[in-house]
């Protein structure tokens, strides 16, 4: 058995990982490379797919399946195996990759789709899949709640002589109040596991909420549109989860109150054809949600599907909403793609309202260098959107909280609630700063274990 790293070695993106088994193997996510990692365009499959039986995905994110379309033109012909909640935002995700890097076109990405669909193989959470391998030897194959977004897994494989190899994907932190925690599995005699936040002590869930009303009461006593940026998947959802929670509690007021009307009449639109899809889907698996989610819904609240809540599908609609905030000022939250502002219909909000002392600007994310996203937050107070100079005097704001992401504290959690080993730690997908940290916590916490920080090798 061997373990080879195709992506998210030295960085966060395109992860790709080979489960090497005899003379066949597993690929374990195949994705993007993104930002700084992808800037000579790293889409092509530099490795030979013939011995891969199996593709297993951990979750929907584009930087863990954006190369699938690549990986099926180099010739892998095998099936991919998520969970049920993936498999269904597969297509939707890789659609738009397709529609944003190849330019294909509504037919094009319905006959691939079409082709993604045949050869997915949902698997429920916490049941066991086999994959039988090109000597005839099987391999069994479990996906195990991660709570990073919708449908994320961590992915036990269990080898023909029963050892346990446990892939975590992206893991999410503890105490978020849309998904259910990750759980650590019983065994693992080598782990993989992702450093994000690896250098990152923790996450400042519990005052996330608190931080997003008060940006929101102070921007209704001076009017303007509220813009915040959100990927479509996770971040999107989380931030209507916790406006729909603040409206539910401002609301219980008196209907008399000026702040009551004023909170009552405020529209939330999201403006994301993608993220309204996925938030569809989010509605749909309900059973993953949390328990504090569920109690919400059996208490006949909407907390993805609220009265205020807006969507926004047609271009010409969404042109028209830009058109109308920028003459009228009319309060207004808008959440809409892309997170760090690198592209999608968010871009033409800040355009059209970044001159507006009464506009806000709040990220509730990462912003990459080089990214409109990073420069706003850098507090430049000039830009350039297609081609035009624009002075900021927007109000910016940052909310930490919302990542998706475990920091170092879950992530040593999880690896110390596993009760029979790891044997073997490799820790991947983090920059070098972030896999060295976590390396050395992880020691700490399992000292018999052989940690190997796959940025050095």
């Amino acid at each position: 058995m061997d373990i080879i790293h195709h992506g998210a070695k030295t960085g966060v993106t395109g992860s790709c990982h080979e489960l090497v088994i005899g003379n066949s193997s597993l690929l374990v996510d195949c994705g993007l490379f993104q930002g700084e990692e992808n800037k000579n365009n790293k889409f092509d499959i530099e490795f030979d797919v013939k011995r891969i039986e199996a593709l297993l995905i951990t979750h929907s994110h584009i930087d863990h399946i954006g190369r699938i379309p690549w990986l099926l033109a180099a010739g892998f012909t095998g099936p991919i195996y998520a969970t049920e909640a993936t498999a269904a935002l597969l297509p939707l995700m890789l659609e738009d990759g397709l529609k944003i890097q190849l330019g294909f076109n509504s037919q094009q990405c319905k006959l691939f789709t079409q082709l993604i669909q045949q050869k997915i193989r949902p698997v429920p959470y916490d049941c066991w899949a086999k994959v039988v391998l090109l000597n005839g030897d099987s391999v069994s194959v479990r996906f195990r709640q991660a709570g990073h977004i919708l449908g994320s897994a961590y992915i036990e494989v269990e080898l023909p002589e029963q050892n346990i190899v446990v892939f975590s994907g992206d893991l999410g932190p503890c105490n978020t109040p849309l998904l259910t925690d990750p759980v650590s599995p019983d065994k693992a005699d080598v782990l993989v596991i992702e450093s994000t936040y690896g250098d990152k002590a923790l996450h400042d869930i519990q005052q996330r909420e608190a931080h997003l009303r008060k940006v929101i009461e102070h921007s209704l006593q001076d009017g303007g549109a509220i813009l915040i940026p959100a990927f479509s998947v996770g971040r999107t959802q989380e931030l209507l989860f916790d406006i729909e929670n603040i409206l539910a509690d401002v609301l219980t007021g008196s209907s008399h109150d000026n702040s009551y009307r004023r909170w009552k009449s405020l529209p939330v639109i999201l403006d994301s054809p993608l993220a309204l899809k996925v938030t569809e889907q989010y509605r749909h698996f309900q059973e993953f949600w949390s328990k504090e989610a569920k109690d919400r819904r059996y208490m006949g609240r909407h907390p993805l599907s609220f009265e205020q809540c807006i969507t926004i599908e047609t271009h010409q609609d969404h042109i028209e909403l830009v058109n109308r905030l920028k003459h009228s000022g009319e309060p207004a939250i808008i959440v809409a793609a892309s997170g760090m502002c690198a592209g999608g219909r968010i871009v033409n909000y800040l355009e059209a309202l970044l001159s507006d002392s009464r506009t806000d600007v709040i990220f509730a994310g990462y912003q990459a260098e080089g990214t409109l996203g990073r420069v706003l937050c850098n507090g430049d107070e000039v830009v350039e959107i297609h081609d035009q100079v624009i002075d900021v005097k927007a109000n910016i704001y940052q909310i930490s909280g919302y990542s998706a992401h475990a920091a170092q504290d879950d992530l040593v959690k999880f690896v110390a609630g596993i009760n029979e080993g790891p044997a073997v730690i490799r820790v991947v997908h983090g920059d070098v700063a972030a896999q060295t940290q976590l390396a050395k916590c992880l020691h700490d916490c399992k000292p018999e274990a052989h940690v190997i920080i796959a940025a050095n090798e």
